[in-house]
This record gives C-alpha cells, structure tokens and sequence, in this order.
C-alpha cells in the first residue's frame, strides 16, 4: 500500500492568524499607538537624565554617583527601550509593555528600598511623578488590542474558548 503524504502549511499561513498580524500592524499605525511609544521613550529617556536634570546625582556634596542615581539611569534605559519597542514586533508589545509596567512601579518606590540615605523631597516627588506617568503609559500600551474582525467574521466570540477556527 502506498501511502501518500500529504503537507500542510504551517500555522504561520492559517488564515486566521495571518488576519490577526494584519490587525495588529493596522493598530500600530494608529495615532493612539505611536503617541504612546513616543510618550514612553522619552519618559524613559527623562527617568535616565533624571538624576542630571533634578540635581540628586550627587547627595550631600559627595562626587560618587549615588545608588539611586544609578538605579534610575538603568531603570530609565530599560523602560525606554520596552517601551519603544512597542511599534515594532506588535505581537510581542504586550509581555514588553508589563514589563515596562513593573519598571514603573519600581521607579515609584525605589527612594523607600534602596540602600543608602536617598529619601530626599527631590527623589522622591521626581520618582513618584515618573513612576505614575510611566505607569499611565505602560499599561496604556498594554491595552493596545486591534478590534478582532476574526470575531466580526464568525458571528461573535467562540463560547468553546479559543480564537482560532480548528482545521
């Protein structure tokens, strides 16, 4: 007996997904989208030169960076690069805008865990005020979500769970 084989297309062609790419990169061109990215990015940016710009790069006279000076150049690079990144690989922007998210929560409470006498009025209102707009922001881009026409084509959500129509 001869068995015939038979190929299939990979996931990567299914319809459905490929409908679903096209969403996301429709949501990416949206005003919404790209003010978000661009608010984020320089609120990265600010958060790095915070320590610069604020003037607690250097407590009580001392030339040494501080701890929380650093803290906030790395946390600053870090949520800046998340967050500019959210237009670019859209089907990824979600794990990378809550990751931005928690930077931000970090940024907030930062003055109070780390080490060292950093609890100055400048720190904490510059982290507090960075922290509450990067967190605005992070899960602004989190809740960036195309409207499913996946949905509008099959009549309403599937009650079985999934989105995806099985082959």
């Amino acid at each position: 007996m001869v068995r015939m084989s038979r190929t299939q297309p990979g996931i990567e062609q299914h319809p459905d997904l490929l409908e679903l790419r096209a969403d996301y990169e429709r949501v990416t061109a949206t005003n919404r989208s790209q003010a978000v990215e661009a608010m984020g990015l320089l609120t990265g940016i600010y958060l790095a030169a915070s320590p610069w710009i604020v003037g607690f790069n250097a407590l009580f006279g001392f030339n040494a960076l501080s701890t929380i000076a650093v803290n906030n150049l790395v946390a600053g690079i870090a949520y800046a690069l998340l967050m500019g990144g959210v237009g670019r690989g859209f089907e990824r922007a979600h794990s990378r805008a809550w990751a931005a998210a928690i930077i931000a929560l970090w940024t907030i409470i930062a003055p109070w865990c780390i080490t060292g006498n950093v609890s100055t009025t400048r720190t904490i209102t510059n982290n507090v005020i960075v922290g509450v707009i990067g967190l605005i922001l992070a899960l602004a881009a989190a809740s960036l979500r195309p409207g499913s026409s996946l949905r509008k084509r099959q009549g309403g959500s599937n009650p079985a769970g999934g989105g995806l129509r099985r082959m």
